[in-house]
């Protein structure tokens, strides 16, 4: 489509964007070719609609999206909830390209009990609408086959999958098989197990599965003491050894807090193209159930966006009705007979930070699979996108990073690392002594290591980095830059400065600072490296520190020269060591006279 033409056909659409209502409802973006590309909810259809066409727009897809439409259809509903769940089915409906991507998560396992006379209770990944119940989605089938054995060893279920109606039953046409003979179904197909028995196990295994596992331990100990009071030993010990099932499963569960029923927990934690979200399920003071997707941004959505998508999507998959909701910050929309809780303190806001690391072990793990399913690929990725955001002219594949390190003036250090293909080449690593300055001077100390770094590379021919980093401002930076102008290479090696406090990063020349996203993985890499710099060079001027200081307690000793003290410490390693020595020992290596100064400045025994 040619610009005039796209001109003209935006014009046309304001004109059908202007009389539209001020209600609440769902809008539907559609290309030339009729094909739905976008699907949106708004409070008031007439303002979010036009906000698409009324501004320039900074991000390329919103501003690829505008230019794609070529008709808007739209359906005005009763409220803002009615429209969240209505934008949501069409969504999984017609997945347009430009709306988020929720990952599809068919495979993950359900528990079902199915709505049929003698109910069946099995693991399926498919939910059918068909009046059943279903409990999950259950992130791993381990959890799963785990339950299922429990109901198993506390009920007497059928398997089979005959249409037990009181006709079929009543006129012969089922017949038990061999899980009645081998003890594992109470034969409800030949009329042997009464209905009413058969649901009040149904009505035990759904507690159980929607949390309220109490109830039913209670429910089994006074039929336990029923059936003592009557003589009936067997059945008593039979609910006994289902108590201890029961008991056993309850203990695993996660105890938060017994005042805290019925309560639905979601976070969320962001990167650059993705979000995941992670749902707790608590009753009963426990979690009974937990569960994380991943979302794929398509228009830059905002947190705040993916969460609300998330909310309606999770409750509507997993059959929520939880009317108390624990969320990281109050959302921009309501749902009928929810109450949004934002807790700062106490059981519930450990809720939301164990739902929080829950989401981030689950995007660690997902980067992880990623980087071992494609070292390479991710490698370079990384590197593009710090060439992207840094505006570098070559891939950072050889990365260097200075660091000072000094202590009120004294032992002026400083360290350089090395990063290859984005990862610590330690062999590599250099420290160095600040010689030419004197005193604490941050600034000075960086031009003399930067110069005396680069003139050895210079001299020896070796490979230059394409990137340095400076632990620093723009005081720090500048004096980097004087040294690779002495060399002649200001200009031949991309370098820029971080500076602390707010992350801030200097360019040459240029006084306003670039700010990268918090989760950007360019960040992280640079954060990495100065990071890797400050450990490197503390420990070193740690290990000098901490020699100069024994060093000089010998030297305090009347008659202990410079010699000597080189010899004790190459023998002993230190003071603390040196002083547990017998007097014999260290007469051997310094001679009785010297040995007894020792002795005598320490009033050591001899």
């Amino acid at each position: 489509m040619k610009y005039s033409a796209v001109n003209r056909n935006i014009e046309t659409l304001k004109k059908q964007v202007s009389v539209l209502p001020d209600k609440p409802g769902i809008y539907q973006y559609f290309d030339d070719s009729g094909k739905i590309i976008y699907v949106g909810k708004a409070k008031s259809l007439k303002k979010r609609v036009s906000s698409y066409f009324s501004k320039n727009h900074e991000n390329r897809k919103t501003a690829l999206l505008v230019r794609a439409i070529a008709d808007i259809k739209h359906l005005v509903v009763e409220t803002e909830q009615d429209a969240l769940l209505l934008e949501n089915n069409l969504i999984k409906k017609y997945q347009p390209r430009y709306n988020i991507r929720l990952k599809d998560d068919k495979t993950y396992p359900w528990i079902v009990i199915k709505n049929e006379r003698f109910p069946r209770v099995f693991l399926t990944r498919n939910v059918v609408r068909d009046g059943s119940q279903y409990f999950g989605p259950y992130t791993s089938v381990v959890t799963v086959r785990t339950l299922l054995d429990l109901f198993r060893k506390l009920y007497k279920l059928r398997t089979c999958k005959y249409n037990l109606s009181k006709e079929n039953i009543e006129s012969g046409k089922t017949k038990v098989c061999l899980e009645y003979h081998i003890g594992n179904c109470l034969g409800p197909c030949e009329g042997y197990q009464k209905e009413e028995d058969y649901n009040e196990y149904i009505s035990e295994i759904r507690d159980i599965l929607k949390g309220n596992i109490s109830i039913v331990i209670k429910y089994l100990r006074d039929l336990m003491r029923q059936y003592a009071e009557d003589f009936k030993f067997e059945e008593a010990n039979s609910i006994k050894e289902k108590l201890q099932i029961l008991e056993k499963f309850q203990n695993r569960s996660t105890v938060v807090s017994a005042t805290i029923t019925d309560v639905d927990v979601f976070t969320i934690d962001m990167v650059e193209k993705a979000a995941f979200v992670n749902y707790l399920k608590v009753m009963n003071g426990a979690i009974v159930q937990t569960y994380t997707t991943e979302i794929r941004k398509a228009l830059d959505e905002s947190k705040e966006e993916l969460l609300q998508y998330a909310i309606v999507d999770i409750r509507q998959k997993i059959f929520s009705n939880a009317r108390e909701l624990l969320v990281p910050f109050q959302p921009e929309f309501e749902l009928e007979d929810v109450k949004f809780k934002v807790p700062v303190r106490g059981d519930k806001k450990k809720l939301l930070d164990l739902s929080l690391r829950n989401a981030k072990y689950f995007r660690l793990e997902k980067e992880k699979q990623h980087i071992l399913a494609k070292p390479k690929d991710n490698t370079k990725r990384i590197l593009e996108t710090l060439k992207k955001d840094l505006q570098l002219k070559e891939l950072p594949v050889h990365i260097e990073c200075f660091d000072n390190s000094n202590l009120q003036g004294s032992n002026p250090v400083a360290a350089c690392v090395v990063f290859k293909n984005g990862k610590p080449a330690k062999r590599e690593y250099r420290h160095y002594h600040v010689k030419t300055v004197e005193g604490p001077n941050d600034f000075a100390s960086m031009e003399e290591i930067v110069y005396r770094r680069y003139k050895r590379l210079v001299d020896e021919d070796a490979s230059l980095p394409q990137l340095i980093i400076i632990d620093g401002g723009k005081g720090q930076l500048g004096m980097a830059l004087n040294a690779l102008e002495k060399l002649n290479l200001r200009g031949k090696i991309a370098i820029i400065g971080i500076a602390k406090k707010l992350e801030e990063i200097f360019f040459p020349g240029d006084s306003v600072p670039l700010y990268l996203d918090k989760t950007s993985e360019s960040l992280k890499v640079i954060q990495f490296a100065r990071d890797e710099a400050h450990r490197f060079g503390i420990t070193f001027h740690r290990q000098l520190r901490s020699k100069n200081f024994i060093k000089s307690e010998l030297e305090e000793i009347p008659g202990i020269g410079e010699k000597t003290i080189q010899t004790l410490l190459k023998r002993f390693k230190s003071v603390e060591n040196l002083k547990n020595q017998a007097y014999q020992a260290v007469a051997d290596e310094i001679g009785d006279s010297k040995a007894a100064k020792i002795f005598e400045f320490y009033k050591l025994r001899r």
